[in-house]
């Protein structure tokens, strides 16, 4: 995406990046940063996953994982909290959530799906996934010069191939239906490492916001015999 271009980005995008959040950490907070910048997002939504139906149940209760997003967002005005999906009941379906967001936004504004490498190559086993592009484009986050797309499923790569912007300009042709990718900065961080080094005893600063340590402290959460 060229830097020259943000000046003719189509104002007031929103993004919006899902996750278990569990606990949420500085390579959600990044990734999202980065992405906004690169796209001239207006906001990026936080939308902790109520029960996520590609992966396991979250370890900690939905009351923590948004309480955690809370305090991790709290000093960037780009940032917001949604809760709708913990409110659901069900399991949590990215294209519902969607759908909604875009009976609320209007049929004229740009909404971006974030979302990473990984859960884009795997995308085609999401719950009525096509459909996804008819309410939001992706932008796909990778590695700077990293080999991306080594897409197996042929229905995904043919989308790929047609819905690829080439530029931003491209991107903002329509509120939807296009497919952009963000070379972002590439921490390795994650979620399962920041719960074992914690039940282990071992310190999990530096990768999770200090807020977000000092709740989880507070609430006795990932460590053995917790709350």
């Amino acid at each position: 995406m060229s830097a020259s271009s943000s000046s003719r980005i189509t104002p007031g995008a929103l993004g919006i990046l899902g996750g278990t959040f569990d606990p949420i950490h500085f390579g959600h907070l990044r990734l999202a940063q980065e992405v906004a910048d690169a796209l001239s997002l207006s906001e990026v939504r936080f939308i902790p996953a109520g029960t996520p139906p590609h992966r396991a149940t979250p370890q900690t209760s939905a009351v923590h994982r948004v309480a955690m997003v809370k305090e991790a967002i709290a000093d960037n005005p780009l940032f917001v909290l949604d809760e709708r999906e913990t409110r659901r009941e069900g399991l949590s379906y990215s294209v519902d959530t969607l759908a909604a967001l875009r009976a609320e936004q209007g049929a004229a504004r740009p909404l971006v799906l974030i979302m990473g490498a990984d859960a884009f190559l795997a995308f085609h086993r999401w719950h009525r996934w096509p459909d996804i592009f008819s309410l939001a484009h992706i932008a796909v986050a990778h590695r700077p010069g990293a080999a991306l797309m080594q897409i197996n499923d042929a229905a995904l790569a043919q989308e790929f191939a047609r819905r690829r912007a080439d530029n931003v300009e491209a991107l903002w042709q329509a509120p939807a239906g296009r497919i952009a990718e963000v070379p972002i900065t590439a921490l390795d961080i994650s979620a399962t490492a920041i719960r074992a080094a914690l039940l282990s005893r071992r310190s999990a600063r530096y990768l999770t916001p200090p807020a977000v340590l000092a709740y989880i402290d507070c609430n006795y959460l990932f460590y053995k015999g917790k709350l």
